[in-house]
């Protein structure tokens, strides 16, 4: 299947507040989001030296023994080094064969949210050992939040409400960003070992930086046939979350993905989880209905995504860093 299947918006115009581009992405994404649930973006704006600076900087982390990262090892508020082993999605066999480390929005211990114990929130955990990285990897993670937040303006137009819709939603996002180091597989292993195995993704969009290896696979809606989602250069991945299609009343789909690196290389990725603040309330209600029956209760955005990490993440099934509040580390 090629990967123009998976269709490439351009978002151009769209950075640059353009009303004519905004419209015609929108038309594109609601296009994309009935069908596949996933899309790639070019002319994304984020710039690429903060890419390839965020690259390198994984790269060197993932280099490092495990001794050594394991000083900068998960904390309660889910930033972090995770090892292989440590996520195991809902239904799969086997934990991920993959390794990652991810940081949120970095707030100081007397922030509001970080002192009223709201999950996931507060400083990131930086390795001493790799002063370059913070910069680096915050960087990244803030031009891509910018794009997020355009990117929405696109999503709420395609959903017939208006385009500031979702900013209010995202005064203090709950953004995850994540490094991921994928060794490769070898063809002979067990036919349950994934990198990342199948799962849709918790939250409301996922941008997607992937290097030149392949690995990336889209379960098709109308065939359920496993297609690629091969780099394309100058491009990020989209795909639409739980909580989005929820959000639409499943107008909107949260397609399957999965990971194989069967390349014979290791294999870079770097995941944004662009998501809400902790208290948005997401009701169906909100994005018109149009005459249908609401499929989902009201919730609490961070409710329900630190309630999927509990479920997917090794390390969160330990009582003492489990729970969904006071998660100090």
């Amino acid at each position: 299947m090629p990967a123009t299947y998976i269709p490439v918006i351009d978002l151009a115009g769209v950075r640059t507040h353009e009303p004519a581009a905004l419209r015609q992405a929108a038309a594109a994404i609601h296009a994309a989001c009935t069908a596949v649930g996933f899309f790639y973006i070019r002319n994304h704006g984020v710039p690429s030296q903060i890419i390839e600076g965020a690259a390198r900087a994984a790269r060197e982390f993932f280099a490092y023994p495990p001794e050594v990262k394991r000083r900068v090892a998960v904390n309660a508020r889910h930033r972090g080094f995770h090892a292989i082993g440590g996520a195991t999605m809902y239904r799969a066999s086997k934990p991920d064969f993959k390794e990652f480390f991810g940081i949120g929005l970095e707030l100081p211990e007397d922030d509001p949210s970080v002192a009223a114990g709201e999950a996931l929130r507060g400083p990131n955990n930086w390795p001493e050992f790799m002063p370059s990285l913070r910069p680096a990897l915050y960087a990244y993670y803030e031009a891509v939040g910018e794009c997020g937040a355009d990117l929405l303006r696109a999503v709420a137009l395609s959903l017939d409400i208006d385009e500031a819709f979702f900013a209010g939603r995202y005064t203090k996002r709950m953004q995850r960003t994540q490094m991921v180091y994928y060794p490769s597989q070898s063809a002979l292993a067990d036919a349950d070992q994934f990198g990342v195995a199948p799962h849709t993704d918790y939250g409301c969009i996922t941008l997607l930086w992937q290097d030149d290896v392949s690995g990336l696979q889209v379960k098709e809606l109308a065939s359920e046939r496993w297609i690629d989602a091969p780099p394309i250069p100058g491009t990020l991945v989209v795909n639409v979350g739980d909580l989005l299609a929820r959000w639409s009343n499943d107008r909107f789909r949260s397609t399957q993905h999965r990971v194989v690196n069967h390349s014979g290389r290791e294999r870079y990725s770097i995941a944004t989880f662009y998501d809400p603040t902790y208290g948005a309330i997401v009701d169906p209600r909100e994005l018109g209905l149009g005459g249908a029956a609401p499929l989902y209760a009201p919730v609490a955005a961070g409710d329900y995504i630190v309630g999927r990490i509990d479920d997917s993440m090794a390390y969160r099934k330990q009582p003492a860093l489990g729970a969904r509040r006071n998660a100090a580390p």
